[in-house]
C-alpha cells in the first residue's frame, strides 16, 4: 500500500472508532450515518488487509495491526491540528463560537450567571450550550468534540487534561427548626434523621451508603434546585455541597450542618481533551473560565 492510496478522512475514521470501541458511536462523533462509517472501514481494511476491528459485546475489539497503528497515528492527526490551530486568530470580540459544556444543575446555578455576565462584556457573540452528560461518556464526548468542557466533581472521568478551580466538602441542609439544626449532630444522630437523595448526584448517595443511612431515605429527587422548598416544609435533611447549601440557607428558613462524613471533601475541576490542547478558541475558553473562578494551585 502507498500512503498515496489514503484518505485522511479514513485516518479519523479508524482513530474515532478505535477511541469509542464502537462503530455506532464514532459515526455520531464524525457526524456520519452507520452505512457511510461501515463503507469507510471495510475501504480501509482492504488497503491494509487487515479486519482491523472484531465484533464482542457492546462494540469492537482492535486487532494487534490496529493497536499498532493507532500508536503511531493518534500523535500524527494531534500535529497536524496543532499545525492548522496555531495558524488560527481567535478574536473573542469578533467571535460567533458555541461553546458546549457539562454542567450539572447546581453547577449551572454556580458558574453560568458569572460566566455569561463576562461573556457579555468580552465575547458578546459567543453562545454557551450546557447540559449534564453521562460519566461515562464525558471523556469520549470530549475527545471527539461533541463537547468543549466539563466543569465538576467527576472522579470517574479519567484521561482527559483538567485544572482543579475550587474545593468544596459535603453538609447537611436542614430546616431552620429542624431538632438537629443547633446540634452538633453525631453518626448516632444521622441514624434518626430521613433524608432525601438527589440522583443526578451520585457521590451523596455512595456517602450515605457508606454512613448505612439508604434505608433512612424518604424522597429521591432528580436535582438539587428542588430540595429547599422540600426540606423547608418538611424534617427532610439533604446532603449537598457546602457552597450550594450557603446559598439555600440565605434564602431564609434553613441552615446546615457539617457532621463528620465519609468521602466529604472534594475538589470541581476543568477538564478538556488533549486534542484541543493548541486550539486558540479552546485556550482563551479555558483561562477565562480559570480567571473567573479558579481559587486552587493545579
Amino acid at each position: 500500500m502507498h500512503i498515496g492510496d489514503l484518505d485522511l478522512n479514513l485516518l479519523r475514521l479508524f482513530d474515532a472508532v478505535y477511541r469509542t470501541r464502537n462503530v455506532s458511536r464514532a459515526a455520531q462523533l464524525l457526524g456520519l450515518s452507520q452505512p457511510a462509517t461501515s463503507h469507510g472501514l471495510t475501504r480501509l481494511r482492504l488497503l491494509l488487509k487487515d479486519p482491523l476491528f472484531v465484533r464482542v459485546a457492546g462494540g469492537v475489539r482492535a486487532t494487534p495491526r490496529a493497536d499498532r497503528l493507532a500508536q503511531g497515528l493518534q500523535p500524527a492527526l494531534a500535529a497536524v491540528e496543532r499545525a492548522f490551530s496555531e495558524t488560527e486568530r481567535f478574536a473573542p470580540g469578533e467571535s460567533r463560537l458555541t461553546v458546549r459544556l457539562h454542567l450539572s444543575d447546581i453547577g449551572e446555578g454556580r458558574f453560568l450567571p458569572e460566566l455569561l455576565r463576562t461573556l457579555h462584556h468580552e465575547a458578546p457573540g459567543v453562545r454557551v450550550s450546557s447540559r449534564p452528560w453521562p460519566h461515562d461518556e464525558i471523556a469520549m464526548a470530549l475527545d471527539g468534540g461533541t463537547l468543549d468542557f466539563a466543569i465538576g466533581f467527576l472522579p470517574s472521568v479519567l484521561d482527559t487534561q483538567r485544572v482543579p478551580l475550587i474545593s468544596d466538602r459535603y453538609v447537611i441542609l436542614l430546616r431552620e427548626a429542624h431538632p438537629a439544626a443547633l446540634q452538633r449532630a453525631t453518626t448516632a444522630q444521622l441514624r434518626r434523621m430521613e433524608f432525601v437523595a438527589v440522583r443526578s448526584h451520585s457521590e451523596t448517595l455512595r456517602i450515605l451508603q457508606a454512613l448505612q443511612l439508604e434505608d433512612r431515605v424518604r424522597l429521591t429527587a432528580s436535582h438539587f434546585l428542588a430540595l429547599p422548598s422540600v426540606v423547608r416544609s418538611s424534617d427532610l435533611a439533604a446532603l449537598m455541597p457546602k457552597e450550594i447549601a450557603q446559598g439555600f440557607a440565605a434564602q431564609g428558613g434553613l441552615r446546615y450542618i457539617e457532621p463528620r462524613l465519609p468521602l466529604q471533601d472534594f475538589t470541581v475541576s476543568l477538564h478538556w481533551s488533549r486534542r484541543f490542547e493548541r486550539d486558540p478558541a479552546h485556550r482563551w475558553m479555558r483561562e477565562l473560565v480559570c480567571r473567573l473562578f479558579k481559587t486552587l494551585p493545579d
